[in-house]
């Protein structure tokens, strides 16, 4: 059941990730998006130590969608190296899953 992703990224407002997010699922690179925060940071950047508030952006979506997915948000993203990570959905609920299938299959109404 590895056909499918759930792909994670970050920005520093609310909004960027709602925006992020409202234009992948309209372009059915991800089956649904949930934004979550604030959450708190702490990372190294340009070799300094900091700590920040970010919003996540969680999305659903399949490994054939997986690299348009990146491209549009590394594109779209505020920050220069955001990141975009994917781990593997190793099990889930078939309806779910067909789901998310469905929804990022361009041409398809889920």
């Amino acid at each position: 059941m590895t056909d499918f992703v759930q792909v994670f990224t970050a920005t520093e407002t609310r909004e960027q990730a709602v925006q992020l997010a409202e234009a992948v699922v309209r372009a059915r690179l991800a089956a649904g998006a949930q934004v979550v925060g604030p959450v708190t940071a702490v990372f190294w950047h340009l070799g300094e130590f900091g700590t920040g508030e970010e919003w996540q952006l969680l999305l659903k979506t399949t490994v054939e969608r997986y690299p348009a997915l990146e491209e549009h948000l590394v594109a779209q993203h505020p920050w220069d190296k955001p990141e975009v990570v994917a781990v593997p959905i190793t099990a889930g609920s078939p309806p779910y899953l067909r789901w998310v299938e469905d929804s990022t299959s361009p041409g398809r109404n889920p």
